[in-house]
C-alpha cells in the first residue's frame, strides 16, 4: 500500500491559475495543452506514481543497487517499473514531437516530474538525467547525432548521463584531466569520472554518456573543455546495437541516501580509448554542458518540493493517528491525536505552506522557459528568458535547502518513531540531503545568483521581478478581506528587504569584492522566501476571485498563505541584516585560527 498520493488539487491550481495554463496553451505549438488533456495526464501520472513507483521506494532503499561482475543490478521490481514507465510514454512527455515526444509544456512536465520524485526519488533520477542529455544533443548536436540517439532516448529505450567531475576536480572543472585524441571520424576518450548517476544499470540496453574531456592542444582551464557523446555500446548505421565501447563501471558509491540510484565511478579508455563523438565545436564543451546543467538544476530544485511533500504526507498521517499527551487548552473528552498539539500544528503548517510556495515557484519558473522558447515577440522572449534564468538558482538552492528542513521536521513530528528506519520518515531526510550538493552546491547557486544573474545585468532581471511582486502587494492591499491586507503588509516588507539587499549587492559593498560572495547564500534564501510569499499572495488573490476547486480548498489556501506571511516571511528581515551588516564578519577570523 502506497503512502504517497499526488496532491492533484494543488497541482491543478498552480498550473491553471499561476502558470497560467491558458497563456501557455496560446503559445505556438502548445495548443494541445487543454485543461482536459492536462487533467488526464496528471491523473494517469498520479496512478503510476502511487501504484507502481511509490511501493518500490522502500525496497530501493533497503536493497539498493548492486555492483556485480556483470554490471549493476537495480533493486527488485525496478526493471518492471521502468518498462511500465517507458510503455506509458512518460519519458518523452515534454520532449520534441519530431523525435517521438509528446511536446507538452514544461509547466505540465514539471508537475509530472514532481510526482515521480515524490513517489521514488531514486527511480526518478535516471529519467531526469536522460532529459538533460536529450536537450544537450538536440540543441548542440549534429543532424546525424540527433537521428542516431534522440528517438530511443526520448522513448526511454536508452538512458543518458552527464560526466563532469573527477576525483581531483570536485566542482572545479578547470582541472578536468580526461583526454580526447582525434581518430578518423571520432575521438578516443580516456580518463576517470566520478559521481555518475545511473552511469551503469540493467534497465536499458544502451547508455549514452555525455563526457567533458580535453584535447591535447586545448587552452587551459574550462575554456579548453569539449563535450563528447560516448555510448556504452556503439550504434551501427542501421540504428542497431554494435560492439561494446571501451567504457566500464569500476564501482558504485555507498551513500547516505538514494540507495536505489546507482552512482558510478566510470573508467574510459582502459583498452586504448573509448569511441566518442564531438558535440558542436571544440573547446565549447562547458557551454554546451550548461544546457544540460540548467535543465538539471531546475529538476533538482523540484526534488526539494517532492521530498518535502512526501515527508509532509507521512508526518500528517502519523499526526492524525498518534495518541500521546493532552494538548494545552484542549477541552474535549477523549484523548486527541497529536495534531491537536500546538507545536505539531506549527510544524505541519510550516511544511504545508513552504511546499505550496515552493511548488508554485518551480512551476512558474518552468512556465517562464515555455514563454522564452515560444513567445513570438522578441522582447517578451528575452524578458521571460531573464526571468527563468534568474529563478533557476533560486529554485535549485532555496527549494532543496528547504526540502531538507521539511524532511527533518517530518522526523521531528514522528518523535522517536521518526529516528528509527521502520516508519520510513528517516529515509526522506537521508534522500533529501544530496539535493543541495549535486548539480552545483547551494554555494555555487548563490554565487551564480549574485554574479551572473544580478551583477552582470546591473540588476535588470531582479528589478523586473521585484516590480511584479510589488504589483501583487498593491492588489492584496486593495482587498476588503483583512487576511489579504495582512499578507500584503508582510509581503510588502519582504519586497522592501529585497530592494535594499539588491542595492547593497550592486552598489554598497565598497572596495571589498569578497562581501557579495560572503552574503550570497543569505541573498539566495532571501529571494526564495520572498518569491515563495509572492506566489502565495498571487494564490490568495485568485482564491478571492473564486479560483480553486471548492470553498474548502480556497479557505485552506488563504489560511496557509496567512501562516507563511506571519511565520516565514519575517525571516526576510533577519536575512537582510545578515547580508548588509554581517557579511564582513565572515572574514574576521584568520584561516589559521579556525
Amino acid at each position: 500500500m502506497s503512502d504517497y498520493i499526488a496532491p492533484l488539487k494543488d497541482m491543478r491550481f498552480v498550473i491553471e491559475h499561476l502558470g497560467p495554463l491558458a497563456d501557455i496553451a496560446a503559445l505556438p505549438g502548445f495548443q494541445d495543452a487543454t485543461p482536459d488533456l492536462v487533467d488526464a495526464v496528471l491523473a494517469e501520472a498520479g496512478k503510476l506514481a502511487t501504484e507502481v513507483l511509490s511501493p518500490l521506494n522502500r525496497i530501493g532503499d533497503t536493497e539498493g543497487a548492486q555492483h556485480t561482475g556483470d554490471g549493476v543490478r537495480t533493486a527488485s521490481g525496478w526493471r518492471e517499473a521502468y518498462r511500465a514507465f517507458v510503455d506509458g510514454g512518460w519519458n518523452g512527455i515534454g520532449c520534441n514531437t519530431e523525435f517521438g515526444g509528446q511536446g507538452l509544456p514544461k509547466l505540465v512536465s514539471t508537475a509530472v516530474a514532481e510526482m515521480w520524485n515524490s513517489a521514488n526519488l531514486s527511480f526518478a533520477l535516471g529519467p531526469m538525467l536522460t532529459q538533460g542529455a536529450i536537450e544537450a544533443i538536440e540543441v548542440h548536436g549534429t543532424d546525424a547525432q540527433r537521428a542516431t540517439y534522440l528517438e530511443k532516448m526520448v522513448t526511454g529505450e536508452w538512458t543518458g548521463t552527464m560526466n563532469l567531475t573527477e576525483p581531483q576536480a570536485g566542482s572545479d572543472l578547470s582541472v578536468v584531466r580526461t583526454r580526447a585524441v582525434p581518430a578518423d571520424d571520432h575521438y578516443l576518450i580516456s580518463g576517470q569520472k566520478i559521481y555518475i548517476t545511473y552511469g551503469e544499470h540493467d534497465l536499458t540496453e544502451n547508455i549514452i554518456h555525455l563526457v567533458l574531456a580535453r584535447l591535447q592542444d586545448a587552452p587551459a582551464g574550462t575554456r579548453g573543455l569539449s563535450l563528447f557523446i560516448v555510448p556504452k555500446f556503439l550504434v551501427n548505421a542501421d540504428g542497431s546495437i554494435g560492439r561494446r565501447n571501451d567504457v566500464r563501471c569500476a564501482s558504485i558509491e555507498h551513500k547516505l541516501g538514494i540507495h536505489g540510484s546507482p552512482t558510478a565511478v566510470m573508467l574510459y579508455g582502459e583498452q586504448g580509448g573509448a569511441v566518442g563523438y564531438l558535440i558542436g565545436e571544440q573547446n565549447r564543451g562547458l557551454e554546451y554542458m550548461f544546457t544540460m546543467m540548467n535543465n538539471a538544476r531546475h529538476a533538482v530544485g523540484l526534488e526539494g518540493v517532492a521530498i518535502g511533500e512526501r515527508a509532509y504526507q507521512r508526518a500528517l498521517n502519523f499526526a492524525r493517528e498518534r495518541v500521546q499527551g493532552k494538548p494545552v487548552g484542549f477541552q474535549g473528552g477523549a484523548v486527541p491525536t497529536i495534531i491537536e498539539h500546538a507545536d505539531v500544528r506549527r510544524m505541519l503548517l510550516t511544511m504545508k505552506s513552504n511546499i505550496e510556495a515552493m511548488r508554485a515557484l518551480a512551476y512558474v519558473c518552468g512556465a517562464a522557459f515555455d514563454c522564452a522558447a515560444r513567445e513570438e515577440d522578441a522582447e517578451r522572449r528575452a524578458l521571460f528568458q531573464r526571468r527563468g534564468d534568474l529563478l533557476t538558482p533560486i529554485v535549485k538552492g532555496w527549494l532543496t535547502e528547504t526540502g531538507i528542513e521539511l524532511a527533518s521536521l517530518g522526523v521531528q513530528i514522528h518523535g522517536g518513531m521518526g529516528f528509527v528506519e521502520e516508519t520510513g520518515a528517516a529515509q526522506y531526510l537521508r534522500d533529501a540531503r544530496i539535493t543541495t550538493i549535486y548539480e552545483g552546491t547551494t554555494g555555487v547557486q548563490a554565487q551564480d545568483l549574485v554574479g551572473r544573474k544580478t551583477q552582470r545585468d546591473g540588476g535588470r532581471g531582479a528589478r523586473e521581478l521585484i516590480a511584479d511582486m510589488q504589483a501583487t502587494v498593491t492588489a492584496l492591499a486593495a482587498q476588503a478581506d483583512p487576511r489579504a491586507q495582512a499578507i500584503a503588509r508582510e509581503l510588502g516588507a519582504g519586497v522592501q528587504t529585497l530592494e535594499r539587499a539588491l542595492a547593497w549587492i550592486l552598489e554598497g559593498t565598497g572596495s571589498d569584492a569578497r562581501l557579495p560572495a560572503a552574503a550570497s547564500a543569505h541573498y539566495l534564501k532571501l529571494w526564495g522566501i520572498v518569491c515563495g510569499g509572492w506566489q502565495l499572495g498571487r494564490s490568495v488573490l485568485l482564491c478571492l476571485q473564486g479560483a480553486g476547486e471548492d470553498d474548502g480548498f480556497r479557505a485552506a489556501k488563504i489560511n496557509t498563505a496567512q501562516f507563511y506571511a506571519a511565520q516565514v516571511m519575517p525571516e526576510a528581515m533577519a536575512l537582510e541584516r545578515k547580508i548588509v551588516h554581517g557579511s564582513a564578519a565572515v572574514f574576521g577570523l584568520d584561516a589559521a585560527a579556525f
